[in-house]
């Protein structure tokens, strides 16, 4: 998938500036795409190149002018042709910590344990920040009154995909932590034994 087809899903909301895409990117999907600012600014320049985005300039006061941006004919076309071409196979995952994990058995454990515990925090941090987007999203009512009456409920599905990765990574991370603990504990025995 291309940065630019998460960008036109995100402008399925509306209308946006750069900077506002970025804090939606960083609120709605970062829990299935991440971009750098400088990466989403390149990207609508390109799109717009490409008429895939329209650009509308907001004068300001006391500010640099903003750039809104929103989709086109073209743009609506493109997301409604990838919507229609089958994804492939799932993304495999590519994470440093697993590998440090992998070899634990030769090394610091504590160091992987401080490793493990931040990405427990961090997945406890996200998982927040998610819960809060969800009763944003709900606006007070029920899920089953929000999926049958929303007019879009991609957004609140895949905020569920990203509540439930957090909640395996904490799951898992917890159960990491127990059994490292467990074999330093082991280890400490085996060296006074010794």
């Amino acid at each position: 998938m291309a940065l630019r087809n998460a960008v036109m899903a995100t402008l399925l909301e509306g209308e946006a500036s750069g900077y506002d895409l970025a804090k939606s990117f960083d609120a709605s999907v970062a829990n299935f795409w991440t971009a750098t600012p400088q990466q989403l600014y390149r990207e609508l320049d390109r799109m717009e190149r490409e008429g895939l985005v329209s650009t509308r300039v907001v004068r300001q006061e006391r500010r640099p002018d903003k750039r809104m941006f929103s989709l086109t004919e073209a743009g609506y076309a493109a997301l409604r042709s990838y919507l229609a071409d089958p994804i492939g196979k799932p993304t495999a995952i590519r994470d440093g910590l697993l590998v440090k994990v992998q070899c634990a058995d030769i090394g610091d454990l504590d160091a992987v344990r401080a490793d493990i515990a931040e990405r427990v925090a961090w997945a406890r941090a996200k998982l927040a920040r998610y819960e809060r987007l969800r009763e944003r999203l709900l606006g007070g009512r029920d899920e089953e009154e929000y999926l049958t009456r929303a007019e879009r409920v991609g957004p609140y599905l895949t905020l569920l995909r990203g509540v439930s990765f957090e909640e395996e990574n904490i799951r898992w991370g917890e159960r990491a932590l127990r059994v490292l603990e467990a074999r330093a504990r082991a280890r400490v025995g085996a060296i006074a034994d010794d």
